[in-house]
């Protein structure tokens, strides 16, 4: 048979060309329209807070017990944070804190009463405050890795009592860090199961696993994680739907408990006293 031909009937080459160039152009398109959506949901996940160096050294003065804090990242970026020892004795334990999307996480140091006898580690994300970069999954949690291993090094910093904190965005991060690094507890704040899936409320209409993967999939990770596990969420939260909150839990393989703050909202938890006192319950049980 004539390549020309199929079934008998003399193909048209324009016509081929045509639909090949209107397939091609599809593609394009819908290649195009995939690498919009993606950047938008990184967009709706990360809203950096950048710092400028003069503010930066204004929270070290008014902060003189604080250590400032530079890391370079395993593909070189360098990220800034800041360091408040508990004191000057030997062997103290230490916090680290991983914030939500939206939050640089000097403004912790105001409330360093509720860590007492605590060393606190705050880092902030690439893009935000001091740190350079750009925010991605794979980054911020290679990051988590980077921070852990350089705290625990620190003079006086005891490495068998190190415990993640995490808030939203964070409690991806922390519950990362716990699944890499040992841990003496993990505290999570308005946590999710995963960040796809609370995507997936807010856009029902859109592929968004097929746009997003599988991002910060705590679900996954929680089935062996055997380390005690206090979370804190928000009877009104408004972005982390309950049941996101409740699957975690209930996949968490160690002890866990929950309290909950009953009119607090999602971004306006730190404004109840019940919040601090959970975080400082738990720390000074460990």
């Amino acid at each position: 048979m004539d390549l020309g031909e199929k079934d008998g009937k003399k193909l048209n080459p324009a016509a081929g060309r045509r639909a090949f160039i209107i397939a091609a152009l599809l593609a394009l398109v819908a290649g195009g329209v995939f690498m919009t959506l993606l950047n938008a949901g990184e967009r709706l996940i990360y809203f950096p807070q950048p710092l400028t160096p003069a503010t930066g050294q204004a929270i070290l003065a008014r902060h003189p017990q604080v250590h400032e804090v530079t890391l370079k990242a395993s593909d070189g970026t360098f990220l800034h944070g800041w360091h408040l020892p508990a004191g000057v004795g030997y062997a103290r334990p230490l916090a680290l804190y991983f914030g939500g999307n939206a939050e640089e996480v000097s403004w912790m140091l105001e409330f360093s009463a509720v860590f007492a006898g605590w060393d606190l580690g705050l880092v902030n994300y690439r893009g935000y405050g001091l740190s350079g970069g750009h925010p991605t999954e794979w980054a911020l949690l290679a990051d988590a890795l980077t921070i852990y291993d350089h705290f625990i090094r620190q003079p006086n910093v005891d490495p068998a009592r190190v415990v993640p904190i995490g808030r939203s965005l964070g409690s991806g991060v922390a519950s990362y860090l716990a699944s890499q690094r040992p841990a003496l507890g993990v505290l999570l704040v308005t946590p999710f199961d995963s960040i796809t899936e609370v995507a997936q409320d807010f856009y029902p209409f859109l592929p968004v696993r097929l746009i997003l993967g599988d991002l910060y999939d705590s679900a996954a990770l929680a089935t062996k994680l055997k380390m005690p596990l206090r979370m804190i969420v928000a009877g009104r939260d408004e972005v982390i739907a309950a049941r996101h909150s409740e699957r975690l839990f209930t996949v968490w393989a160690g002890p866990k408990e929950q309290v909950t703050i009953a009119s607090a909202g999602h971004n306006d938890l730190q404004g109840y006293r019940e919040y601090w006192q959970a975080i400082q319950e738990f720390l000074q049980r460990r």
